[in-house]
């Protein structure tokens, strides 16, 4: 497996991926998952393993010095394969390079699971907020301060 950088030609896999991971009013759109991969400042990851695509990641940079986690779709048969984590570190390393003081993201309320594996990495929850996804559902925002050596 390996993690590169986003390129324009991965755009309708990662849609494909972002709506096998999410249920509608949780998947993005192509329009909107355009904006966000194109956003200035953003960066976006892909996991690869052999020729698939089998994840990826995006951020984006936000005032006060904080990076967010806009979504990480891992599809389902490399689950629990280390593909979250490696992007995760992409995601926190790059952060760091940023000088960014903090990262988050959210994740929605029953997903126990996601919840787990952030809290396992250092994330902590802020913020419930009700009503966050287009479906009606609720989101915890988690957030992991960045430490520097």
């Amino acid at each position: 497996m390996r993690i590169r950088n986003y390129r324009p030609t991965d755009l309708q896999i990662l849609y494909q991926i972002d709506h096998a991971c999410f249920p509608p009013g949780i998947a993005y759109p192509k329009h909107e998952l355009t904006q966000f991969i194109t956003m200035h400042g953003a960066r976006t990851w892909v996991a690869e393993s052999g020729d698939d695509t089998v994840g990826f990641l995006i951020t984006c940079p936000e005032s006060q010095g904080a990076v967010h986690i806009v979504t990480i779709d891992v599809v389902a048969s490399a689950r629990r394969q280390g593909v979250g984590r490696a992007l995760m570190d992409a995601a926190e390393n790059w952060a760091r390079a940023q000088k960014a003081k903090a990262i988050y993201l959210e994740t929605a309320e029953d997903n126990l699971i996601a919840q787990r594996f952030y809290e396992a990495r250092g994330y902590y929850r802020v913020e419930k907020v009700e009503g966050y996804y287009s479906n009606g559902q609720a989101a915890w925002v988690m957030t992991k301060g960045l430490k520097y050596e």
